[in-house]
């Protein structure tokens, strides 16, 4: 209880203090209360649909756009929140000066010309997140961007040469709210014409189920080579309050089953060969190894304990902290690792091959695109679909396609 009314009093301060720059430009008093109408109808429809919210209880549609519709109107308000409050460093010590040195003489607003301009500044920069999270929330979830990258080895066998992979992870079915689309991105997939598809875990939310709406969209993905996964983080079901052990073994028994179906080989610790023109390089799958509290299923010794330590080597692993604390220091060399598991917090600015920027580099540190060390590249994709904020802004959901090449790089 204390932690909702420690939330409403912030964010009433937060109204107020950003009301005071909308009224400053906009007089209208009908105008005026539909700001204030907008801002209890948001607010209460999160209250409604939090207060007393458990996660293991399942996250619907309909948490996720109150989450999404609070996080449009605060985001914006803070903005003005933070241009007033930057006037008011100069404009209230001016006051007080004036009120000691003039005494009951210092009449009428200081500064108000200037406060009013201050307000359109404000209310300008606002109206930037406000639209971008508004068009993140209707658009940009489904905005799937195809991102190629070409990567040289010289010890890659020479019949891989030129060989196509595509990399998708994250697809998190549960939060999918338009199925027209998600067929518009396995056809997007299908036609890169890739040897083979890597899905790196997290197909649902939380359970088997939700998967199975969409399991006659996904099971249309097609490579000459196959299909391969390998479980996330929600894909155990972790998050979940089951009402027996059983139920949950049954949960993940039936998602494997469901990946089965779409035609995914599923790597749970194993590895495969794949194999061309009696050359080969190896395929390694883990489970979900993730620093930070996230499950350790993974177990990278296991995986490998089939295949020699100088095959050319892929692991999928779908947390990227695995290789930056157990992947890139190993004994054996993993040529590339593909992770997810990020979704670049689904917030961030990018300009493709100039910058890129989101709060979640804070926490991890690789997070977006190809990193390399010590010989070894990992690409973290953005994700495919989307969690708990129904959208994205600016960072777009992916699907990598990966051109292997032998030799070096040349300029």
């Amino acid at each position: 209880m204390l932690r909702w009314v420690i939330f409403l009093i912030v964010f009433v301060v937060v109204d107020v203090y950003a009301f005071q720059a909308f009224r400053n430009v906009v007089k209208n008093n009908w105008i005026q209360i539909l700001y204030w109408a907008i801002s209890v109808l948001v607010i209460g429809n999160f209250i409604f649909h939090y207060y007393g919210f458990n996660r293991s209880d399942g996250f619907s549609h309909a948490h996720a756009y109150a989450f999404g519709f609070l996080i449009a109107l605060l985001v914006p308000k803070m903005v003005l929140l933070l241009g007033m409050f930057a006037e008011d460093i100069f404009r209230v010590p001016q006051a007080i000066f004036r009120y000691f040195t003039e005494g009951s003489a210092a009449k009428g607003n200081y500064f108000a010309s200037r406060r009013q301009f201050i307000s359109k500044i404000a209310l300008g920069l606002a109206a930037i997140p406000l639209a971008s999270i508004i068009y993140g929330i209707y658009k940009g979830k489904y905005n799937y961007k195809v991102l190629k990258y070409t990567l040289h080895f010289e010890d890659l066998p020479a019949a891989f040469d030129g060989y196509k992979l595509t990399q998708i992870s994250d697809i998190h079915s549960g939060s999918f709210d338009n199925i027209e689309k998600v067929k518009y991105a396995v056809d997007l997939i299908n036609q890169q014409e890739s040897d083979v598809i890597l899905f790196t875990g997290d197909i649902v939310n939380n359970k088997a189920d939700e998967l199975v709406p969409y399991k006659n969209v996904f099971n249309k993905l097609k490579a000459k080579d196959g299909l391969y996964s390998v479980l996330g983080n929600h894909d155990y079901g972790d998050y979940v309050n089951w009402e027996s052990k059983e139920a949950k073994l049954q949960n993940l028994e039936h998602l494997k089953s469901i990946q089965k179906d779409i035609g995914f080989n599923l790597l749970l610790n194993e590895s495969k060969y794949l194999e061309k023109d009696g050359e080969k390089i190896a395929l390694v799958g883990v489970e979900n190894w993730g620093a930070g509290g996230f499950k350790k299923a993974g177990n990278l010794k296991l995986a490998a304990s089939k295949i020699k330590k100088d095959d050319f080597k892929i692991l999928m692993s779908h947390d990227p902290s695995h290789w930056d604390q157990q992947v890139v220091s190993d004994d054996y060399h993993y040529h590339l690792t593909l992770s997810g598991h990020t979704h670049g917090m689904q917030f961030g600015i990018e300009i493709p091959g100039w910058f890129k920027w989101s709060p979640v580099k804070w926490r991890y540190k690789h997070w977006a695109g190809i990193y390399e060390e010590l010989g070894q590249y990992i690409n973290v994709n953005r994700g495919f679909g989307y969690l708990a904020f129904p959208g994205r802004v600016g960072i777009w959901p992916e699907i990598t396609v990966i051109e292997l090449k032998k030799g070096k790089v040349t300029v």
